[in-house]
């Protein structure tokens, strides 16, 4: 065939990417991390700021697949991840390029320490990461590509097998899939078809999710707004990866990752990574009680005015006295403090207990033995 000529027009608004990440890394990168280097790379030469949480948003993937793609940038070298004590990822440093005929094994575990990009805030899904220029690095003499073994790529877990007609038919005959299979239409709002279908037996089969599971996984990700199954089926290998086998652990593994949580750790005054029962009271705020971000960091408001300690029950005795007396918008919440403005016995026993009248005592209180629960949040820390 004859060749062909490449023209471009001139634009200002571009990113360079290097002609060794086309020859030598892009070859063998899945979608996903193709995706997440280059969009670092983008926002690195614009000079923005994102995060998992937005990555994972922007091409639909999943918060897990974006953190292992950054992970397998890491193997090859090109970034460098670092950790807290607690084993939360907390920077991210991007080195150049080197050509990948120079990396060895030993190399991989330990990636290239020169000539870094490093982010300045928490590397968390809901952080927002700084991106800066690199430096030039010190020349690095090369290794003889004889001498050196090349680095092998493992080859990802839980492939979905290619089912046959007669395999689904044999699926849709078995006694508890008619009610698994409804319970998927409800949440998805159609019937489901035939390729769908089959990804649920992948989850049943393959993944050996429990029914329990399986109705978690479609919620979870239905609540998010998303009903695509190419998603769906992402979120579920990553918690079969993770080793996830019941709705509870799913629930606490996700939420961790959400951003709505790390924004509620925020407004209680909370920093670092949330422990497992500080996650269930905010999944219980949000997904129990059912109310919207807003009102939920009103109540946080109101609980770090209202004390030092223990802000979480404080905070729920907020939220579940709002929940028991129908509030569902700070209009809502307007009305109950005139209410109980009005109220002289309310406004006695208010006053008598904090020396005061004010919007922020201003909700039922619950017997919360503060020293017990106090140990329970730090035993789980």
């Amino acid at each position: 065939m004859a060749e062909i000529t490449l023209y471009r027009e001139q634009s200002a608004d571009s990113t360079v990417i290097p002609n060794l990440f086309i020859d030598q890394y892009m070859k063998d990168a899945n979608d996903a991390q193709l995706k997440v280097y280059l969009y670092l790379i983008r926002m690195l030469g614009a000079g923005l700021s994102t995060s998992i949480s937005d990555i994972a948003d922007k091409f639909n993937h999943t918060e897990t697949e974006v953190l292992r793609s950054l992970k397998y940038w890491e193997k090859w070298g090109l970034l460098s991840l670092e950790y807290d004590s607690s084993k939360a990822l907390t920077g991210i440093r991007v080195n150049s390029l080197r050509s990948n005929t120079d990396l060895t094994v030993s190399q991989e575990k330990e990636p290239v320490k020169s000539s870094v990009l490093r982010a300045e805030s928490a590397l968390r899904p809901s952080a927002e990461i700084r991106l800066q220029e690199p430096m030039t690095p010190p020349e690095t003499p090369k290794r003889s590509p004889e001498a050196e073994k090349p680095v092998q790529r493992e080859n990802p877990p839980f492939t979905k097998p290619v089912y046959s007609t007669d395999q689904l038919r044999e699926f849709k005959n078995r006694a508890n899939t008619a009610q698994l299979l409804f319970i998927a239409e409800q949440y998805i709002g159609r019937p489901l078809t035939p390729s769908e279908m089959k990804t649920i037996l992948f989850f049943t089969d393959e993944l050996h999710f429990s029914d329990d599971l399986i109705d978690y996984l479609l919620q979870y990700c239905v609540d998010r707004g998303k009903k695509d199954f190419k998603y769906i089926e992402k979120v579920a290998v990553n918690w079969a990866q993770e080793g996830i086998t019941t709705p509870k652990e799913a629930q606490r593994t996700a939420g961790k990752y959400d951003k709505d949580v790390y924004t509620v750790m925020r407004e209680l005054g909370k920093d670092g990574s949330p422990t497992n029962t500080e996650v269930e009271f905010i999944n219980r705020w949000i997904r129990e009680y059912a109310f919207p971000l807003d009102i939920i960091l009103l109540a946080c408001r109101r609980t770090v005015l209202g004390t030092d300690k223990n802000r979480f029950p404080y905070a729920e005795g907020i939220l579940k006295s709002w929940k028991e007396s129908g509030v569902r918008s700070e209009a809502d919440i307007r009305k109950l403090d005139e209410q109980h403005q009005k109220d002289p016995l309310a406004k006695k026993k208010t006053g008598a207990k904090s020396g005061g009248n004010n919007s922020f005592n201003q909700f039922k209180q619950n017997n919360y033995d503060f020293s017990e629960l106090e140990k329970i949040l730090i035993s789980n820390k």
